[in-house]
């Protein structure tokens, strides 16, 4: 049995009716799904089904007028009475300041309704084991209340295009990478850090995360390994420079460091395995109505996602969590930065191509930008490593930049190959046995002396 709107209240009620009547494009997103019956009063299942059979004819919202029309034909007084006072109440809400809300919530409330009538209509079909028929019910489900808008018109559009910008970057800390891609990555794009196991892509991810929220940006960023508050150190270690282990001793300059960011960051922790795209986007609408709205969105990281759907391969599954999220990024309109695993193979590579991604290569396919970070290890020993550009929609690929990369403080620099820092670099890279030699060296000296830590 489906449950009715008098949990919100009638004020919450007559907003509605308010946006049915003045708002076109929400009447249309919501009206197939909202039933008569969801309202208390019967001036108001009144007024609903007079919108929706206005609707239904002239694919359009009545006019006052036009519901004055209606309601005159009333031939109960009493019932006319309480449909005039209905229609009055709601006409007096038009400027309220939560119309957005209500229709946000109402929207919700509609799909709610729709999945747990579709849920209550598959328990008969599994018993008897009709799979297929349960599939499309709950699929139908799921669509219900999308956005109800086609396109873009190619022939109309003209002005638009031509004076408005087309993609509006968010850009990262590194201008090598931004020249690249065009100025960063923009709304309804996904960009992809590829490494093996221990390497540093979580650290470059929250690298990412922590520039844009020092430029004033807000970042949700979606843990799915590390716990939030270990996710929280980490970031405390990018912002203040002080190793994680050392924090507690800076207290105070860590928290004057943070206390000067401009931007919001938000973390949330979901076990390994247990959020798919469904979750994040439920928890994104949730942000929404609190009146959070991200400028990125990081997801450490996708490769251990829940598909929404259920493969009888692994590497399938992992390719429909990168399309899901992808479809994520363009239906909130944002930037949507994870990491992906590269294979074994891959650990001593100097530079990691497409053919070291891990499972179903569609992950490359589906995303915009992606980038592989190679380490050895004497690498790590040197705080240097390089990222390689596998695919750009934007520009050339096959680029590989030196970087240092030093996962103790979390600073992360990549650099172009000619810039002092990129010689740097790429001289420790040239000459690991020598630098490592004489850095196992200075240590055995400081041990020696009584000043090693």
């Amino acid at each position: 049995m489906s449950e009715t709107l008098t949990q919100y209240g009638t004020n919450f009620q007559s907003k509605m009716l308010t946006s049915l009547i003045t708002d076109v494009k929400y009447t249309k997103t919501i009206l197939d799904i909202l039933e008569i019956n969801y309202f208390d009063s019967d001036s108001n299942k009144f007024l609903i089904k007079s919108i929706k059979d206005y609707f239904k004819k002239y694919k359009t919202t009545p006019t006052m007028e036009a519901l004055k029309v209606m309601v005159d034909e009333v031939d109960n007084d009493i019932l006319k009475t309480s449909i005039v006072d209905s229609l009055r109440g709601a006409w007096q809400h038009r400027e309220s300041p939560d119309l957005d809300f209500v229709k946000e919530k109402s929207l919700e409330f509609c799909k709610n309704q729709v999945v747990k009538n579709a849920i209550m209509q598959s328990v008969e079909l599994l018993e008897q084991q009709n799979y297929d028929e349960i599939k499309t019910i709950i699929d139908d489900a799921m669509k219900a209340g999308v956005e109800t808008d086609i396109g873009h018109e190619y022939i109309t559009g003209l002005e638009e295009r031509l004076t408005k910008q087309t993609r509006e970057c968010l850009p990262t800390q590194w201008d090598s990478v931004n020249d690249l891609m065009d100025g960063g990555l923009a709304g309804g794009e996904l960009g992809v850090i590829v490494a093996p196991a221990g390497i540093g892509k979580s650290w470059t991810l929250q690298a990412l995360g922590a520039h844009a929220v020092a430029k004033g940006k807000t970042v949700v960023h979606y843990t799915l390994e590390l716990n939030a508050q270990y996710v929280g150190l980490r970031y405390d270690t990018i912002v203040s420079g002080q190793p994680t282990g050392n924090l507690q001793y800076y207290k105070d300059e860590v928290m004057k460091k943070i206390s000067q960011l401009k931007g919001e960051l938000i973390i949330k922790y979901y076990p390994t395995r247990t959020a798919s795209v469904n979750t994040l986007t439920a928890h994104l609408q949730q942000c929404e109505l609190q009146g959070i709205k991200p400028d990125m969105v990081l997801v450490d990281y996708a490769d251990i996602m829940k598909s929404t759907q259920h493969f009888n391969e692994k590497r399938h599954q992992i390719g429909h969590v990168y399309e899901e999220l992808r479809g994520m990024a363009g239906e909130f309109d944002i930037p949507i930065w994870t990491a992906s695993q590269a294979n074994r193979s891959s650990l001593e590579e100097e530079v990691i191509g497409a053919d070291k991604v891990s499972e179903d290569y569609s992950k490359v396919m589906t995303a915009d930008f992606v980038m592989s970070m190679s380490r050895k290890v004497e690498d790590k020993i040197a705080n240097t490593g390089r990222f390689h550009v596998i695919k750009n929609r934007f520009g050339p690929d096959g680029i590989t930049f030196p970087a240092t990369i030093n996962t103790n403080t979390g600073f992360i620099q990549i650099y172009e190959t000619n810039t002092q820092g990129g010689r740097e670099a790429q001289g420790k890279m040239n000459n690991a046995d020598e630098y490592i030699r004489k850095t196992l060296a200075q240590k055995k000296k400081d041990f020696d002396a009584g000043g090693f830590e």
